[in-house]
């Protein structure tokens, strides 16, 4: 790793000073649905920094957020199994052998956990004196001050910052910026941990990509993506879109009405189909499956349609997938095979029942031995291994291949025009390592 590709403001690991040090570690393992794990692959890429932390002498205190227990309306926090931390934890310390201790707060049930309690003196002094190899905090979404306001934000970032001498970021993928991620930094000094620097630097394959450029993108929703949609058009050479997105640019391409697509995303699509009558990037993918229904693949209730058939005015069922054929056809096989550089954060059809589109682009793209592919996005990686396990344990190990740990973070990078852009990236570059010593110093919750 060339970490003179870096950004020299950005403080590094490897400069910190971290024997007998309590080392704050913000992760993302957001990994758990339902209470279990389907990739760990975001958790493993994080090994590395914890192991340099603990065999430099630091002591470990690990956090992460998992899934979105707080209610966008209400504001309430939910507490409960299905985003608890405990699959992870028993996940690592079968993975690092070692025994992780994880603290229990006080839940009021709609706030969540108002604060850290005097009992992690008990894990912290365990810490201290290697009866346990580290402590891994809950959800840090479960607390109140994690988004809370600015008084209880700042409360919760205080006793964070109460329980270690040093702050290191390795959550490439959680780009909010919140109290763990951005304001903490204030209190302790921060570095950025191997998985973050190993991120930022692949960034420049995406941000100064060798060309030709492709991207695919693929969403449920085309509103959330309209941002980082129209900085990618800018700079690709060709781009593939799928999922709803695609189908609301076919909406407002060829005025026809397709289940499952709101007038207000077509209204705003229509700014990308006027630029791309000019600039002709969309790559057209002519082959669809309809489905007749949304929730289940019935036999006889879906068919492959075809673009050129498309009529103004026509409604459509659901077009739930992207039809293997689509990529065979030359116009579209030919831009895949040519291109140097391929950004993918798409899962191409409405999973699981739907899965042959993603699962022939895959396969179309690993032909092209040329190119540097780049994936971001956990879905997208999750149906790549899925789908094809093969082909995803071989790419693992493959230098053309690069898997981002955070395909919303890369999107909004895009979006700023560089990874430090990047909130919790400027918070580090701010407030920055070369502080160090200048923190609250482990000083344990009294």
């Amino acid at each position: 790793m060339n970490v003179q590709e870096l950004d020299p403001r950005l403080p590094l690991l490897q400069d910190a000073d971290l024997d007998g040090k309590v080392v704050l570690v913000r992760v993302d393992h957001n990994v758990v649905k339902n209470g279990v794990i389907h990739d760990p692959y975001r958790i493993d890429a994080t090994i590395g920094t914890l192991y340099n932390i603990v065999e430099r002498g630091g002591r470990l205190i690990i956090m992460s957020h998992v899934g979105r227990p707080k209610d966008k309306k209400s504001g309430n926090i939910t507490v409960e199994e299905s985003t608890s931390i405990q699959p992870i934890v028993e996940y690592l310390e079968k993975k690092l052998y070692t025994k992780f201790s994880t603290p229990q707060f006080p839940v009021d049930n709609k706030a969540g956990i108002r604060e850290i309690d005097t009992s992690i003196n008990w894990h912290i002094r365990d810490l201290r004196a290697h009866r346990i190899g580290g402590i891994y905090l809950p959800n840090t979404r479960w607390f109140e001050g994690e988004e809370g306001e600015k008084d209880k934000r700042v409360r919760f970032t205080v006793q964070l910052a109460g329980l270690a001498d040093v702050f290191v970021n390795d959550a490439f993928g959680s780009w909010q910026p919140h109290a763990t991620t951005c304001d903490i930094t204030r209190y302790l000094p921060g570095f950025a941990g191997f998985l973050m620097q190993r991120e930022l630097m692949n960034l420049k394959h995406v941000l100064e990509p060798e060309r030709p450029f492709l991207a695919v993108v693929a969403g449920a929703k085309y509103d959330t993506k309209i941002g980082p949609l129209k900085e990618i058009y800018k700079k690709v050479d060709h781009l593939l879109l799928g999922g709803v997105i695609y189908n609301t640019f076919l909406c407002a391409k060829y005025d026809i009405e397709i289940a499952g697509v709101t007038e207000s995303d077509i209204n705003a699509a229509k700014e990308l189909v006027r630029q791309d009558e000019k600039a002709g990037k969309v790559v057209e993918l002519p082959y669809l499956v309809e489905s007749d229904t949304l929730d289940k693949r019935m036999e006889g209730a879906f068919r492959t349609i075809c673009t050129k058939d498309f009529k103004a005015g026509e409604k459509y069922g659901y077009l739930l997938d992207i039809a293997s054929e689509s990529f065979d056809v030359p116009g579209v096989a030919d831009i895949i095979s040519s291109a140097k550089t391929i950004f993918v954060n798409a899962v191409m059809g409405f999973t699981p029942n739907f899965f042959e589109g993603s699962e022939k682009l895959d396969h179309t793209i690993d032909r092209n031995i040329q190119a540097q592919k780049l994936y971001g996005g956990g879905d997208t990686l999750q149906e790549f291994k899925n789908l094809s396990p093969g082909l995803y344990l071989a790419a693992m190990d493959n230098a053309q291949y690069y898997f981002f740990t955070g395909g919303g973070t890369v999107l909004k990078a895009i979006e700023e025009g560089t990874p430090y852009g990047l909130e919790p990236v400027k918070a580090l570059m701010k407030n920055g390592g070369k502080n160090q010593g200048k923190g609250l110093g482990a000083a344990i919750i009294l």
